[in-house]
């Protein structure tokens, strides 16, 4: 079974700008469970957030 950080990564590989709030509606998670799974990945150094949050996107490190 994919892990829900392997589904946010898909998400951002999928679109860079990708938001929060719209991770949360596809992936059917609340805001809270995707954004400490973000956190997570940002931890490990597999993503970064390059720019704002209105107008950045996501950088996959690894």
């Amino acid at each position: 079974m994919e892990s829900t950080q392997e589904k946010i990564l898909y998400l951002i590989r999928e679109n860079p700008r990708i938001t929060q709030n719209m991770m949360s509606n596809k992936l059917g998670f609340a805001r809270s469970t995707i954004s400490s799974n973000l956190q997570k990945l940002k931890e490990k150094g597999i993503i970064d957030r390059i720019g704002s949050d209105r107008n950045g996107y996501w950088k996959i490190l690894k």
